[in-house]
This record gives C-alpha cells, structure tokens and sequence, in this order.
C-alpha cells in the first residue's frame, strides 16, 4: 500500500512599508491547505505618529496615475505575481477555481481611474478637499473656514469572500493618502499581498506603496491585536466579516480609537405578480433572480436567500421549478456544477421534505441549487445555493421581513421600486436593485448605508 502523499505548505510573504518579507518561521491552517508565513515583527507594522505619513502631501493625481498604472501591469502580469497568487488561492481557499480565475481577471478593472475620480467626487465632493485645505466661505457666521479631510492611519481586517475587497480596500487606501495595515484572512491569503507587490514594482520607493503593510495573524490572537489595535498607533478599525469578527473587534474600541464596520449582511428579493404576465416573462424572472441567488457562490453579503414573490401557490411552483433550473446555470460568478451542500444543510432540508403540507423543495444536494417554498421563512441560514421562497399577497409583506442586517433588495418589476424604497430603508434595507443586478456595484455609492471614503479620513476644521 502506498503512504498518503504529504501536502506541501504554500509560503505567504507579507508586505511591510512597500517592502516584500519572506520567511516560513510560522505554520498554519487546516491539514489539506496548511501555508507559511514570516515571523511578525510588531513595531515594523506601525507608524510612528510624530513622522508624517509618506503620502500625506502626495499629490492625488499623481497617486492615481500610480494606480492606473498598477492595474495595468496586474493585468499583463509579466512577472507571474498575479498568476502564482492565483494558483496558491486555488490550493486554500474555499471558492471554486473558476470563480477565482474569473475574479482575479477582474482585478485590473477596479483600477480605473474615471471610478476613482468618481469616488473622489461623490465620497468627499472632489479631490483638493484631500490634496489640501477646501475653503468654507458662506457659514452663518460670516467668517471664514478651512477644512481637510485628513488622511488616516487605518487597521483593516477585510473579508475574504472575494478577491476584489483586498482590491478595493487598497484603492479606497491610497485615495485618502492614509497609513494601512491590512489583516490577511485567511479565505484569501494571496490577493492583498500580490497588489501591494504590484504596486511597489510599478512605483518603488513610492510614498504610496510605503504607506501600505499587510500580514497574517490568526484572528482573534489577544497578543497581536491587543499590541497593535491602539489609538497611539492607528486611528480606525475598519472591519469586515462575521458576528464574531465584528464582536471581537468591539473588545478594543475606545476613545481615540474607533470602528468602522462592513456588518455581516444578507439580502433579498421581492417579486411582483408582473412576472407571471407571460411563460417567458417568468423565465427571465427566474433567470434574474437566480443569477442574484448565486454571486460568488451565494457567498457574497448581495447573494440573495429569501425571495418573497406575489401570486398563487401554483404559479409560485412554477417559478420556483424555474429558478432551481437557472441556478445550475454557469455564469461568471457562479460555476454551473456549484459544490456540494454540507451534511448540516442537507439534514435540515431533509427534515423538510417530510412535511408536505408546509414545505416543498426543489433540487438535490448536489450543489447546482436548492429552492424551498414555505409560508414562513425556514429557521435555519440559506447558504451553498439555498434559497427560500416565500408566497406574500402584496410586497409589502416581503418588505416586513426586512431588518438591518438586509444590504440588498432585488425588485421586479423596476417599478414597483420607488413604492417599496421608503419602507424597506425605514426597515434598515441600505441597497435597493433592479433584480438581475445585485452584484452590479457601483464605487462611489453608499456601502452598507455611508460613505466609506467620508468614514475612512479625519475631518480637522481650520477655523476664523
């Protein structure tokens, strides 16, 4: 009999101030992805308050020449940094390879420079508002006042559910000219630290590549995040991710240290009876609200998992019949075969299929999808392509099943959406859609209902 072959630990670099650290000195992770890191050196990771950041006075349109040009070489990749990140995220993290390779393609696009003047404009009301001093000439007072949005220094824990928000965070980071430590997680381990490399390769010994750190720690460790997670090194916590990421985080908020949180958030739909008008009519209702059911796998916080949709029992079959068929459809955040549903789901599921006169469910647990039908929503969390439908007399009854833990709503018709937007935000709703267009996100727009360029930087008035 042969011995089982022993898997090879996949080395992860961080990057300190600009600079790439190698090493293998720690071990982690689960026996089938176990990966390598450098040893952390904490008083490296931060910056000392009494030195201007490298960026501070950086000029913003030089920066975002930077950028653009970043996104440009991610995009050729002629060194393979991009590629070898890609081939080690497929050894770990928990995403298909597919949706991976297409993500990673997609990298490059959110380096455009019209979005970031965009974010510029919309976020903070242009870019000399961070570039220098904005002049406030019409206060009530008469007098005269001067105002800048000040750039921070920032500790990042970001999600790892998809490789654009080490992307996103990064171009967010250098817009407001700031200090940031960036939290590696450990569902993508490569994204953030192959950037930054990117980015210290297009412009070495730049202020803004300088500016940016990222390392991994287990999340969770007292010993480093009780060093680091101090008002003398950083003024925000911007955190990503779960209850008990977001719980974990409040342990170390206090004055002169504050948090800026990207919730843990679900989403849903609402379905009018316009879309059972014609058989095609519902099939492209089916096909829009499946393809909203299954970005990045359902793991994306817009993945929709309730679905409340208007009409009779029979009709709602019909489109529940549909919808299973167009989850299995590939698409490119969604692969067509899906993976498949852990025990745990399976069982709750299976609990249901016993009991006819309240549930029915469409699919198997194979991973291309799983519809349920019930009068109530189902007690447990919809998750690996799980949705539940829901039959309502009118919208508003989808709509009082909303909370603010709700970030997206799909809608059909587009203009059933000015009647419901009033009371799904009086709800706590933050995002609004067109069904179909749930994972069609916009910079510049509110992010889980603020402005995050706005939250990132310190106002600091100059005032008479």
């Amino acid at each position: 009999m042969n011995a089982p072959t022993q898997l090879q630990s996949v080395p992860l670099c961080h990057v300190v101030k600009g600079r790439t650290v190698e090493g293998a000195d720690l071990e982690f992770g689960p026996a089938h992805a176990r990966f390598t890191t450098p040893r952390l050196d904490l008083n490296d990771l931060v910056w000392p308050r009494t030195e201007a950041g490298p960026a501070f006075e950086t000029p913003l349109s030089e920066i975002m020449d930077v950028l653009v040009e970043t996104g440009a070489w991610l995009g050729r990749d002629p060194q393979g940094l991009l590629a070898q990140a890609l081939e080690y995220s497929i050894r770990s993290s928990p995403l298909p390879a597919a949706i991976l390779e297409r993500s990673y393609a997609g990298l490059p696009r959110l380096f455009d420079r019209k979005s970031m003047e965009f974010q510029l404009q919309a976020e903070l009301g242009g870019a000399d508002v961070v570039d220098g001093w904005r002049e406030v000439i019409d206060a009530p007072s008469g007098r005269r006042h001067r105002i800048r949005a000040f750039p921070p220094r920032l500790v990042h824990v970001i999600a790892g559910n998809s490789p654009g928000v080490a992307a996103t965070t990064i171009v967010r980071g250098a817009l407001i000219k700031g200090l940031h430590l960036i939290k590696i997680p450990s569902n993508d381990l490569f994204t953030a630290t192959a950037i930054l490399r990117a980015l210290s390769i297009v412009a070495p010994n730049h202020p803004v590549s300088r500016s940016f750190s990222a390392a991994y720690w287990r999340g969770g460790d007292a010993q480093v995040e009780g060093m680091l997670f101090r008002p003398q090194f950083f003024d925000k916590l911007v955190a990503w991710g779960g209850g008990s990421t977001i719980m974990n985080a409040q342990k170390y908020i206090g004055p002169g240290f504050e948090l800026v949180a990207f919730d843990p958030k679900t989403s849903i739909s609402l379905i009018g009876r316009e879309a059972f008008e014609s058989d095609d009519t519902l099939a492209q209702v089916a096909d829009l609200a499946a393809a909203d059911s299954t970005m990045v796998e359902q793991q994306a916080c817009v993945s929709s998992r309730f679905q409340f949709v208007e009409g009779t029992q029979e009709q709602i079959d019909r489109y529940c019949a549909l919808l299973q068929q167009r989850m299995g459809v590939e698409r490119p955040m969604a692969t067509a075969a899906g993976r498949p549903l852990p025990q745990a789901m399976r069982e709750e599921i299976e609990g249901l299929r016993g009991m006819e006169d309240y549930y029915r469910v469409w699919g198997d647990y194979k991973g291309q999808g799983v519809v349920i039908r019930s009068d109530e929503p189902v007690e447990f969390h919809p998750d690996g392509r799980v949705v539940n439908v829901l039959p309502v007399n009118s919208l508003d009854e989808g709509v009082r099943h909303a909370n603010v833990a709700t970030q997206t709503v799909g809608v059909y018709p587009p203009s059933r959406k000015a009647g419901l937007r009033n009371a799904l935000a009086a709800m706590g709703v933050q995002r609004v859609v067109n069904l179909g267009s749930a994972g069609a996100i916009e910079g510049g727009l509110p992010h889980d209902g603020f402005m995050p360029l706005h939250r990132f930087v310190r106002w600091v008035n100059d005032e008479g």
